[in-house]
C-alpha cells in the first residue's frame, strides 16, 4: 500500500490509524489505508475515513487483503479496493482483486492495458485497444489461470458459508485468545478483530513453531489469525505452548 506511492513525484503523508480521518484535509487527493492492519489486527474506523474524504473531496482507496472474507465490506462504499485472494478469501497466490467505482473510473488511466482490457478482447490481439471495457476489467491483466480456477471454488465456499458466520466464528477464537493471553498475564491489542496481536511477544514463535503451532511475528508483534480452518482447539493449544 505504501511504496508504490513513494516511487513516484508524490507528496505522501502518514497519520497514526487512531487520527486517520482527522489528517485529512483540503490538499489531500487520495487516502489510502488497509481495513485491518497486518502487524496488529487493529481495524479502521472506515466510516469516519469515508466521511473525512467526502468532505474534502479525496478518493479512498482501501486494501481489504486482512479484511475481506471475515470482515462484512460494502466495496461500492469506496473509490478503489484492492485485495489479495491467498489470505481470508481462501484463494491461491496469483489471484488478486481489484474494484473501481463507475466514476472513478472516469479519471484513471489503464496504463498496463492489454487486450483483457478491451470490451472485445478477442478484435484485440495486437492492438492497439480501439475501446476498453465499459466496466473495471480495463484494468485487468492477463490472468493466472490455475489460481482463478481455484478461487472459482474458494469464493462460493465462502458465500455459501456467509460472511457473517464466518466474522462470527472468527472473532469467537480470537476473543477466547485474548482471554487466554490476559489470564497468562499478556497485553494484547484490544478489539474485535480475527487478528491478534501481542506486543513483545514475536520472539515466542520459534518455540511455538516448534511445538506445531503456525503463528507470525511483526515488528516484534506475535500475531494470530483465526478463521474457518481454526476451532477453540487450536486456541487452546497456543495458550498452552504460551503458559510453558
Amino acid at each position: 500500500m505504501v511504496t508504490p506511492f513513494t516511487t513516484r513525484d508524490l507528496k505522501v503523508r502518514y497519520a497514526p490509524l487512531e487520527s486517520l480521518a482527522e489528517a485529512v484535509g483540503p490538499g489531500t487527493a487520495l487516502v489510502a489505508l488497509s481495513a485491518v492492519q497486518s502487524a496488529d489486527g487493529r481495524i479502521a474506523d472506515l466510516p469516519a475515513v469515508r466521511a473525512a474524504a467526502a468532505a474534502h473531496g479525496a478518493r479512498v482507496l482501501l486494501d481489504a487483503s486482512q479484511a475481506a472474507g471475515w470482515l462484512p465490506l460494502d466495496a461500492g462504499r469506496y473509490d478503489y479496493t484492492v485485495t489479495a485472494g491467498f489470505k481470508y478469501l481462501l484463494c491461491p497466490r496469483g489471484a488478486s482483486f481489484l474494484t473501481v467505482t463507475e466514476e472513478a473510473q472516469e479519471s484513471l488511466v489503464p496504463v498496463h492495458a492489454g487486450l483483457y482490457a478491451a470490451e472485445d478482447p478477442a478484435g484485440s490481439t495486437y492492438g492497439p485497444v480501439e475501446h476498453f471495457a465499459r466496466s473495471a476489467r480495463r484494468y485487468d491483466e492477463p490472468p493466472s489461470y490455475f489460481s482463478y480456477h481455484a478461487a472459482a471454488q474458494s469464493l462460493p465456499l465462502l458465500e455459501e458459508a456467509g460472511i457473517a458466520a464466518v466474522h462470527a466464528h472468527d472473532t469467537a477464537l480470537a476473543a477466547r485468545f485474548r482471554d487466554g493471553l490476559v489470564q497468562l498475564g499478556h497485553e494484547p491489542v484490544r478489539g474485535d478483530s480475527a487478528i491478534v496481536g501481542v506486543p513483545g511477544l514475536g520472539e515466542r514463535r520459534p518455540l511455538l513453531a516448534r511445538a506445531g503451532v503456525v503463528m507470525s511475528a511483526r515488528a516484534g508483534i506475535l500475531r494470530a489469525s483465526f478463521h474457518l480452518y481454526n476451532s477453540a482447539d487450536d486456541v487452546d493449544r497456543a495458550l498452552d505452548v504460551l503458559s510453558g
